[in-house]
């Protein structure tokens, strides 16, 4: 019964998490390369070297906001209910 009544919230959080993930990674882009422009898989312009970093920034970021939000919100599940929801 919890885990049905936490899915919609572990979805919703999933969207927001990937939001927080994307702003993060372009400030974090910005920091570290000194640009604003931060590079895509599709531009015809950047160079592998480029890219592959990026992507693995990306990628690490949106992993770790996951995992926060996924953690935080199965915990106050647990505080509120008793039961772990996964």
């Amino acid at each position: 019964m919890v885990k049905a009544l936490y899915k919609p919230f572990a979805i919703l959080s999933g969207l927001l998490g990937g939001m927080i993930a994307s702003a993060l990674f372009s400030k974090v882009w910005k920091a570290v390369a000194h640009e604003d422009d931060v590079p895509d898989a599709s531009d015809e312009e950047r160079a592998w070297k480029q890219i592959l970093p990026a992507v693995a920034l990306k990628g690490a970021l949106a992993a770790v906001v996951k995992a926060v939000i996924h953690r935080s919100g199965a915990t106050g599940v647990r505080g509120l209910t008793g039961t772990w929801p996964a």
